[in-house]
């Protein structure tokens, strides 16, 4: 009984969320329009295999969807003063960030879905693992909108700050997760640093889906461990920074 009502307030969280800042700029602008525009300039002029084509756009629709706005939210949140009036609710600071973490996963999750089935049907591919495609996009989901949590927990009511932040997390991870360039033709030190993004993972889950090669079983389970721990750093980050944005 007492893990419904604690779920009750993160989704009135997540409502809350997708509410107020899921039709504003940032969503499609850095959400929606970025990844094609980013995706479709990379592919002019060159001859990229269909897996290659589905995976990458897959992975940077999800990406960038899921941490469009889930970093800015608490700056936001700082600046209009509404968050003196979440804090002073009965809802913990766990629930609250789950909550954020909901909202930005159901658009991510509704986007790329959408986004990979429809370049899927025009390519004329056909996911050979249906359900292990849709868990990828779930968990990939959670695990990238925490990211973006995590990024919020910097103490400032400055949007642009935690954007530039965010951009500079975000950018270098996309060429060393097997997007453009697979990871093993990567330098050492390049496919070191991708086996730390789980970015990496979802896209190997991707190409999994449609070809039946990878290992979906050890992508799985770095998704959720990536999941873990972006939730847990999330909380303890913002349980320090909170009292500085009040």
């Amino acid at each position: 009984m007492y893990g419904i009502p604690r779920l009750g307030k993160s989704l009135s969280i997540a409502k809350k969320d997708l509410r107020i800042y899921y039709g504003k700029g940032p969503v499609v602008i850095f959400g929606i329009l970025l990844p094609f525009f980013f995706f479709f300039a990379f592919l002019v002029g060159r001859e990229m295999p269909p897996i290659s084509l589905i995976a990458g756009l897959s992975g940077m629709a999800i990406w960038f969807t899921s941490t469009s706005i889930s970093p800015v939210i608490a700056p936001w949140e700082t600046r209009t003063k509404t968050l003196e009036r979440l804090v002073s609710s009965p809802i913990s600071v766990t629930e609250m960030l789950l909550g954020d973490i909901m909202g930005s996963m159901a658009l991510a999750f509704s986007i790329s879905a959408v986004s990979i089935f429809a370049v899927a049907g025009i390519l004329g591919m056909v996911p050979l693992n249906f359900l292990t495609l849709v868990l990828g996009i779930i968990l990939a989901s959670f695990c990238f909108s925490a990211i973006g949590v995590l990024i919020s927990a910097v103490p400032t009511d400055t949007t642009a700050d935690i954007m530039m932040l965010s951009t500079l997390i975000k950018f270098p991870l996309i060429f060393v997760s097997g997007i453009f360039i697979p990871t093993s033709k990567l330098p050492g030190w390049g496919e070191i640093i991708s086996q730390l993004s789980p970015l990496t993972y979802f896209v190997d889950l991707v190409r999994f889906s449609f070809s039946g090669t990878g290992s979906p079983l050890i992508d799985l389970g770095a998704l959720c461990g990536f999941s873990l721990l972006f939730l847990f750093a999330a909380g303890f980050s913002h349980r320090r920074t909170l009292p500085k944005r009040l």
